[in-house]
């Protein structure tokens, strides 16, 4: 096996679904992200929003959660051990195109899109992403560019 097969390097993985509901909403919030609009149901329908709607960093940490538990860890038939994943050096372009409602349900996924070996960190590759969220009506929620650290001989 290849790294480029072992990365999915062009498929589009799903890394599951995930349900908003108005307790979590508001308890992330309060801790994270305490505006009205997340915290409040009566203000929140008196908001832009018209309704309860999750903090984009709320859709951004589920994500993150999936794509933990989706790691591409197993299976590996490669030269060397199986690759480690290590921090991500940041991502771009995060986008919140539409809220996500209380109740709903959003479907999440990455893209591997390249990898490349690090000349500062030999044995290390950097593993480029593109990632996003989908609601039930197939509207995008959620998109950023991220890339991570692979440790990959």
């Amino acid at each position: 096996m290849s790294l480029d097969e072992f990365f999915r390097i062009g498929e589009t993985i799903n890394l599951g679904s995930h349900t908003f509901d108005a307790e979590a909403i508001k308890a992330f919030a309060r801790k994270y992200d305490p505006q009205p609009f997340h915290v409040d149901e009566e203000a929140a329908k008196k908001s832009v929003f018209g309704s309860l709607c999750a903090s984009g960093w709320h859709t951004a940490a589920t994500w993150m959660k999936l794509s933990v538990e989706a790691r591409m860890d197993a299976g590996w038939t490669g030269p060397g051990l199986v690759p480690e994943f290590g921090p991500s050096p940041g991502f771009k372009n995060l986008k919140w195109p539409k809220p996500v409602y209380a109740g709903e349900t959003v479907t999440f996924m990455r893209t591997a899109l390249s990898h490349r070996p690090l000349a500062t960190r030999p044995g290390w590759r950097l593993l480029a992403l593109r990632s996003e969220g989908i609601d039930s009506t197939g509207d995008k929620v959620l998109e950023f560019d991220s890339a991570v650290l692979v440790k990959a001989e």
